[in-house]
């Protein structure tokens, strides 16, 4: 028996993604408990915050279990692109919805969040982003009737 399948944690990076999902998911659990969950035939505001908290420990533990079992990588130097970016992108649309309108806002927060890795190609992240653009119009705007402003600085909405 080698030294590598002796170790408890055969997964360091993977363990601490795990403890890190636990967490975030502890920690919305914790901010939704004031919230109303209502009922399954009648949702209310925690229900599905509720959900998604209670998912993301859910993976948590799939994935801590998962590093106690199979070998994988250790745990890497963490870096703050990535982060940086993600968050920049999700300030950059709630900051420009509004005054400049989802043509301008969801492509910009793709651009930006594209830039989250070192190995996105520019021209791939603009296609990427004119299609999720057209695509959340159409969903959002379109087919949900949601007063999402599209334009306002060409067309008036």
């Amino acid at each position: 028996m080698t030294q590598e399948t002796k170790r408890f944690i055969r997964a360091p990076q993977d363990m601490a993604a795990g403890l890190f999902l636990i967490g975030l998911g502890a920690f919305a659990l914790w901010q939704n408990a004031g919230l109303e969950r209502g009922t399954l035939r009648v949702f209310g505001p925690g229900m599905m915050p509720t959900i998604l908290a209670w998912a993301c420990v859910v993976a948590g533990f799939a994935v801590g279990i998962g590093a106690m079992l199979w070998n994988g990588p250790k745990l890497e130097r963490w870096t703050f692109r990535g982060p940086l970016f993600i968050l920049g992108s999700a300030v950059a649309f709630g900051l420009t919805v509004r005054p400049l309108g989802m043509a301008v806002a969801a492509p910009l927060a793709v651009l930006l969040s594209s830039m989250a890795s070192s190995e996105t190609k520019l021209g791939e992240a603009a296609i990427f982003a004119i299609v999720i653009t057209v695509f959340c119009l159409g969903l959002f705007r379109f087919m949900l009737n949601l007063p999402i402003p599209v334009a306002p600085w060409a067309i008036g909405y």
